[in-house]
């Protein structure tokens, strides 16, 4: 279990950082069903899924789609709270916390995929 979850956290960063790194992608994340935030979330969907894939096909197709649904969800609420009270990295300290809380988020939503895996992937 706990080396599922260290590939999540690794997949989490290569997704969310050296892959997101195209403005239109985190640019745009905050407008519903733009595809910049679509191509984000499926990123992280797909490397669930590698990350899942050896335990069962089915459970890690499940969590890779969880966990797409749930990250674009987190990143889209996340943009439009820093969009509507102006947060921004130079002008805030809840620019920052709202980051972290993010983060924790994303990280919780591992916790949760993982032990889902782990209870229906022999069953």
């Amino acid at each position: 279990m706990l080396e599922t979850l260290f590939f999540l956290f690794i997949k989490h960063f290569i997704c969310d950082f050296p892959l997101q790194a195209k403005p239109w992608i985190y640019r745009n994340k905050g407008t519903y069903l733009h595809l910049g935030g679509i191509t984000h979330a499926a990123l992280h969907g797909i490397g669930t899924f590698l990350v899942i894939a050896y335990l069962n096909i089915e459970t890690a197709a499940i969590c890779a789609l969880i966990d797409m649904i749930v990250h674009y969800h987190i990143d889209w609420a996340k943009m439009n709270i820093n969009q509507h009270f102006n947060l921004k990295p130079d002008n805030s300290e809840w620019f920052w916390i709202s980051l972290g809380f993010d983060q924790l988020l994303h990280h919780i939503t591992y916790f949760l995929i993982v032990i889902y895996a782990f209870q229906y992937a022999n069953t």
